[in-house]
């Protein structure tokens, strides 16, 4: 410690006691806040605030012991004062920029909203090795304070590949997965389109209209996949358009679209199989994008019922062995462009027996739940032997009349 550090503190302990002198308790605990406060020392503020509210509660002013040893209503005042002071000094680091040092103090105290706003304004140094981006993205991703946020700032600081691999940790939750989802699909897009137009601009041929969709920067351009030819990361294609299916924005599905216009362009070297019922990756991601984006909704569903299993009635149900993938998909499908009479058939045909838990689909109560239809979901129950469900749907009936 240098001889005017030395001297700084020699001061404050002196007026502490100069305080306590002429002006008494309540003075000398004020001064000790105030001081404390302005020099920034805001973990022994803490401290502070708790021995003032300590001394005002008439409490001990050194705590010993556990604060269940405290009587009624002081117990509770005291905790009371305590997140206040939490809050109080949480906000004070976040004022003064030390967003990952606040976060400890409002997660103590439940309270996500403080630091979820001082993320969103958050810009990274743009230095290499940068410590306190990972930081921020460890409280807004994996801490979950600003998933979406955080999610913008991998993609941003990190790249695809890393965007991608973060995507799978998400929790199953649309309302978290969806705006990431749709995040990686203007990312890829954005870098698709500048890469193609800048290919044609360096043929020599004249450029589309900015807006121009990839469907009309690919036509009629048959020597952008010569020689294998790709202009993206052919595995985060494949993969965005996956996920791609989960997405509601408008804009956003369009821009899928796009990414399986080029994708079904590629040469057959390039364009890699897929699970069943997405066997030809981009042609069967296209029908089912463009039936969510309200395009060609018959074609879609005439394709992917066409990949249904043929079912035979001498099988019982609980011995086939079918791959229940295709029913899912389009029942999913069916649900989300407002199907859910034809999707209750198709999962009576090709799902009933199956355990909810084991679908990636709603189960059969929940269609028809969706399709306000207790009268099927009754006639299904009694034909399955589902006592549970058939209560259920005759109970909901009686209900509604």
């Amino acid at each position: 410690m240098t001889a005017s550090l030395q001297g700084d503190e020699t001061t404050a302990f002196n007026t502490i006691d100069q305080t306590l002198a002429s002006s008494g308790p309540k003075a000398t605990i004020d001064g000790l806040i105030n001081q404390l406060e302005s020099r920034g020392e805001y973990r022994a503020l803490l401290d502070a605030l708790l021995l003032k509210a300590r001394f005002e509660l008439g409490l001990p002013l050194v705590q010993v012991g556990s604060l269940n040893d405290v009587a009624e209503p002081q117990r509770t005042q005291y905790e009371e004062r305590y997140v206040e002071a939490i809050r109080k000094v949480g906000g004070l680091l976040l004022g003064s920029g030390q967003l990952v040092a606040a976060w400890p103090y409002f997660r103590a105290i439940g309270e996500k909203d403080p630091v979820k706003n001082a993320i969103d304004a958050y810009v990274p140094s743009g230095e290499p090795g940068d410590e306190t981006l990972g930081q921020v993205v460890d409280i807004a991703f994996n801490q979950g304070v600003h998933p979406s946020r955080g999610y913008g700032l991998i993609l941003d600081n990190y790249g695809a590949c890393s965007a991608i691999t973060a995507f799978e940790h998400l929790p199953q939750d649309d309302t978290v997965r969806n705006p990431c989802g749709d995040q990686l699909v203007r990312h890829l897009h954005a870098q698709l389109v500048a890469n193609l137009r800048d290919e044609i601009s360096r043929r020599g041929q004249p450029l589309p209209p900015e807006n121009a969709p990839i469907g009309e920067l690919v036509s009629d351009r048959p020597w952008m996949f010569s020689d294998d030819a790709y202009h993206i990361d052919i595995s985060h294609l494949g993969s965005v358009v996956r996920i791609a299916s989960n997405l509601k924005d408008p804009e956003s599905l369009q821009m899928a679209i796009g990414l399986t216009d080029y994708g079904r362009d590629l040469s057959e070297r390039h364009n890699y199989p897929g699970e069943p019922p997405f066997e030809n990756l981009y042609v069967d991601y296209g029908y089912y994008l463009r039936a969510l984006a309200g395009e060609d909704v018959d074609a879609a569903i005439a394709h992917f019922t066409a990949k249904l299993p043929t079912i035979d009635p001498e099988i019982p149900l609980e011995e086939r062995i079918d791959d229940p993938m295709p029913a899912q998909v389009l029942v999913r499908l069916l649900l989300r462009i407002g199907c859910a009479e034809q999707a209750i058939a198709v999962a009576e045909k090709y799902l009933a027996g199956i355990p909810d838990s084991m679908l990636t689909c709603p189960g059969i109560a929940q269609i028809c739940q969706i399709a306000s239809r207790p009268d099927e979901l009754a006639r299904i129950a009694r034909s399955h032997g589902d006592l549970v469900n058939y209560a259920a749907a005759v109970l909901q009936s009686g209900a509604k009349n």
